[in-house]
């Protein structure tokens, strides 16, 4: 490409934004003054969003605290459920009257329990 195409090209790209912050001045000036306070206000509340959302991510202390509260949530949600289990077996076993197999079912829920809660904290 020559050095006349390049200049061309640059006062042609030069020409088009100038073209287009004159249609932009010419927007806000058929604005009106409540109009222009408006969309101040708009672009306040987006910046406060935006702020907000970026102060947000960069607080690893607020966010290691909200994934330390969803484990305990999913540890307790797993005891409860390791606990019904527990609870069934119990009732089995009173039913039954093999003690060896009440044993063996204690057993089982026992590990269980072990099994669920290690693979919960991993």
């Amino acid at each position: 490409m020559s050095a006349e195409d390049q200049a061309g090209e640059q006062h042609a790209a030069e020409q088009a934004k100038t073209t287009g912050e004159l249609e932009e001045s010419r927007k806000q000036e058929a604005q009106s003054p409540e109009e222009i306070q408006a969309d101040i206000q708009a672009t306040r509340e987006e910046l406060g969003e935006t702020v907000e959302a970026l102060a947000h991510k960069t607080d690893v202390k607020a966010q290691v605290d909200e994934k330390k509260e969803e484990v305990k949530a999913q540890v307790r949600d797993t005891q409860a459920q390791a606990q019904a289990k527990l609870g069934d077996l119990g009732e089995q076993a009173k039913h039954n009257q093999t003690p060896i197999t009440a044993g063996a079912g204690a057993v089982v829920a026992l590990l269980l329990l072990i099994f669920l809660l290690r693979r919960r904290s991993s």
